[in-house]
This record gives structure tokens, C-alpha cells and sequence, in this order.
């Protein structure tokens, strides 16, 4: 199950900011199998033993991954808070959406492949399932935000 959040709240399980959590705490952290392949299946970099990273364009340190692979760590190391993921592309949200057990944060639906079989639970309350049941879920959502005036 994938939870979805889509009011933002200040909490120290909550990352919003992820370039720099990154930075300060996963960066540092040791690597495994699995996050080493990762990196090299989102950015095409080869993680070095001293936290470099060889890519096409050359050689560069840890910090240099982008964003939506600083992103997807994060959520990877840290299952237990809820991570943004707005600033994500295609390639990571399709990552992203066949994970389980996993906490996002998301103020708006974003265009990703979402498996026919991907349970999510949007706040804490409703359980959709796969890419209509994501679309719908949204719909729903925007109607009652017009209704609203949000």
C-alpha cells in the first residue's frame, strides 16, 4: 500500500525538502545492492566506493544525483515518513507507484504509470486501486475543491 498525502503539514516525519535531507543524512548513509542499482537505473551512474559517482558526463560526488533520485532514496532509506515527490519525473513516479509500504506527499495528481494492481490510501481514509482508481480518486478530489473555493 502506498500512502498518499495531499495536504502538506510541518512534521519531523514529513520530507519536503528533499535535495537537502539528502544531503545532510541519506548521502551519508551506506549504499545497498538494491539503491546502488537505483542510481543506476534512474540517473545511469555508477556509484563509486568513496560516494562519487561516474556518469556520462564525468565523475562528481553523491550530492551531484538528481533530484528524483535524491527523492526516491530518501523514500527507500526512510520508509517510515512521508516524502514529496512533486518535483519528480516520469521515470521515478513510475518507480515510485510499485512500491509498497512506502509515504508520499503530493498537492496535485502527477502524469505517472501507475500498475493496474497498486493499492493506494489517500489520507488516511480512501483506498483506490491502480491508475483509474488514482484518476478518479483525483477527480473527486478537484470537484470538492472547486466546491470548496480552494
Amino acid at each position: 500500500m502506498i500512502d498518499i498525502y495531499t495536504e502538506k503539514t510541518q512534521s519531523p516525519d514529513w520530507i519536503l525538502q528533499n535535495d537537502l535531507y539528502f544531503n545532510l543524512n541519506t548521502g551519508n548513509e551506506e549504499m545497498s545492492e538494491n539503491e546502488i542499482n537505483l542510481i543506476q537505473q534512474v540517473d545511469e551512474a555508477k556509484l563509486t566506493p568513496d560516494k562519487h559517482i561516474e556518469t556520462k558526463y564525468g565523475l562528481g560526488t553523491i550530492r551531484n544525483l538528481s533530484f528524483g533520485c535524491k527523492t526516491l532514496l530518501n523514500i527507500v532509506k526512510h520508509p517510515d515518513k512521508v516524502v514529496c515527490v512533486e518535483e519528480c519525473g516520469p521515470n521515478v513516479l513510475k518507480i515510485i507507484f510499485t512500491m509498497d509500504n512506502i509515504k508520499i506527499y503530493m498537492s496535485r495528481p502527477a502524469f505517472a504509470e501507475i500498475p493496474d494492481d497498486a493499492e493506494m490510501r489517500f489520507n488516511d481514509a480512501d483506498v483506490v486501486i491502480g491508475n483509474s482508481g488514482y484518476n478518479t480518486w483525483w477527480s473527486k478530489e478537484y470537484e470538492r475543491r472547486a466546491a470548496d473555493d480552494l
